[in-house]
């Protein structure tokens, strides 16, 4: 098996101050092409901290990639560290420096003396080129690592997987058949209550059941050699089936995602009013293009649920709109309504939280959805006042 590591280097990584997005990308793009990350790690900008990094994971390491400190400033110290660790020098790529001068002057800006330092690489390194940005990437050989090192920047940093490093390790490498991952995320039920539901179901040789929390929702994962793809699937049926009444979607784009695809397909156009909420919910939708006609933010009141229900029905209608959604406020006694008005009637309902220890935010990412949750239920012809086990329906209406 082939070992990858991943090395993430920056003290704003290392303390927490910005979220490593870069590390939880490149493990799903290697998992996806048969190359599953065997361990990360994070070093700050201390030049003796990356030089010790880079000595010890080349000595356990196939490869290891590198991902940051290729910058022109004093605290990006990859480069030099890679040199220290060969025992070489650093050389000037003078086709580098030339491709970074007509980079800046393609932008009408002169090129300042300290990116000089972005085209110095070990001099037993190949470099790796950028077509995004100003940061070459190099790779080079330590003890029995390939290491390639790469810039923080997303952007640059994902097009140097995708374009340089991928291909070369895919020619390298005879690398497996990436193994398989069955996903579908539910929502409302908790971890140990969906493990005791699937603890009945009979998993192939070497295939895994997984479960990733992240409030208000839970992702169950069946991940297993791609040799066990009939049996997988037979196992698969039965979890789909044991977790229908909770499944909000299957795969990886979203709720969200999958809201947009199906609305713009039937050519339908959604009109939200929200209070507690306050715009979260306009947002989500906005963000993947979900059809919308209006949004408002409305000022808190106190409404029974016909009320809501008319106001929603009243609401969609005045804007054109076949769909509507209204979030009510949160009443002193933890209760909140929702109404969803459709060309088939309009349905509310009042619920309430059973758990007392959620913040303010988390109760409006829970709310928000349980108002995408009632649309999808409708479009998919299920349901759509319904309970989600430590979330309590109080009372129903449908017009």
């Amino acid at each position: 098996m082939i070992r990858v590591e991943m090395l993430s280097t920056g003290d704003e990584v290392l303390h927490g101050q910005i979220v490593d997005t870069n590390a939880a990308w490149l493990a799903d793009r290697l998992f996806q092409h048969g190359l599953p990350m065997t361990s990360r790690s994070t070093v700050g900008d201390k030049l003796a901290s990356l030089i010790e990094a880079l000595q010890t994971r080349s000595e356990v390491a196939d490869v290891l990639i590198v991902n940051g400190g290729l910058g022109p400033t004093s605290d990006d110290l990859s480069a030099q560290a890679a040199a220290q660790a060969c025992g070489v020098d650093l050389v000037l790529h003078e086709e580098w420096l030339a491709t970074m001068e007509a980079w800046f002057a393609g932008r009408g800006r002169a090129m300042a003396a300290s990116n000089r330092k972005q085209a110095e690489i070990p001099a037993n390194a190949e470099l790796i080129d950028n077509p995004v940005g100003t940061a070459c990437g190099f790779a080079l050989r330590l003890n029995r690592c390939w290491i390639f090192f790469t810039p923080g920047v997303p952007s640059e940093f994902k097009v140097m997987v995708d374009q340089q490093i991928i291909p070369r390790l895919k020619a390298h490498f005879n690398l497996p058949e990436p193994p398989l991952c069955l996903r579908l995320t539910t929502f409302g039920r908790g971890e140990s209550d969906l493990a005791a539901e699937l603890e009945s179901v009979a998993l192939p040789e070497g295939v895994v059941m997984g479960y990733r929390s992240s409030m208000p929702i839970i992702e169950i994962k069946l991940t297993g050699p791609a040799s066990q793809r009939v049996a997988m699937e037979q196992a698969w049926q039965q979890v789909r089936l044991q977790l229908a009444e909770c499944t909000i979607f299957e795969g990886t784009e979203g709720l969200p995602a999958l809201l947009a695809q199906t609305m713009q397909a039937r050519a339908l156009r959604l009109a939200i009013s929200e209070q507690f909420t306050a715009g979260l919910l306009q947002w989500q939708l906005a963000s993947v293009a979900v059809p919308l006609a209006r949004g408002e933010v409305a000022p808190a009141t106190e409404e029974d649920l016909i009320t809501q229900a008319s106001r929603t029905h009243t609401f969609a209608m005045e804007q054109g709109a076949a769909l509507g959604i209204s979030v009510g406020s949160l009443n002193a006694d933890g209760e909140i309504a929702l109404a969803l008005h459709t060309p088939e009637a309009t349905w509310a309902q009042r619920v309430k939280f059973s758990h007392s220890r959620h913040n303010l935010q988390t109760r409006q990412e829970v709310v928000a959805m349980m108002a995408m949750n009632m649309l999808q239920r409708w479009l998919q012809g299920r349901e759509v006042t319904t309970g989600h086990g430590w979330i309590e329906v109080m009372e129903t209406v449908r017009m």
